[in-house]
């Protein structure tokens, strides 16, 4: 083949009219993402835009709302640990999934419904055990 997949350049999640401070309060005021401006052309559309690294995830406004339940985006993350404090001292539930080997992962919802992967690469000592010393792979 003469071309490839480089990398996800963003993610859209879509979210009610009017959704767009609770977009702020939670992508922003929770996940802790920065707000990117949206192109002046798309304004128009409403939903709001946020960036992470490389990555952006979009929040579109859908007049026929429906949130997405299963399909999902997943996000690797740092210190799970502490974003699972942070959650909860936010008073944002999550659920507890030990069913992927390799990870510690979360499913949360944000304000709309939509599911939301959270999940930290953990290293395996040779007996199957995590190894506390060295947890992350990197």
């Amino acid at each position: 083949m003469s071309f490839f997949f480089k990398t996800i350049d963003h993610i859209q999640l879509a979210a009610p009219k009017g959704s767009e401070e609770k977009a702020r309060a939670f992508f922003h005021g929770i996940f802790g993402l920065s707000e990117i401006e949206k192109p002046e052309q798309l304004k128009k559309r409403g939903g709001v835009w946020f960036q992470f690294g490389t990555s952006q995830i979009h929040i579109g406004v859908e007049e026929l709302f429906f949130p997405a339940k299963k399909a999902h985006p997943a996000f690797e993350v740092e210190n799970i640990e502490e974003l699972k404090k942070h959650l909860n001292a936010h008073g944002v539930n999550y659920i507890v999934d030990h069913n992927l080997p390799g990870t510690d992962r979360i499913y949360v919802n944000d304000p709309f419904g939509n599911r939301i992967e959270l999940l930290e690469k953990m290293e395996v000592r040779n007996d199957g055990k995590k190894n506390d010393e060295n947890r992350y792979i990197r």
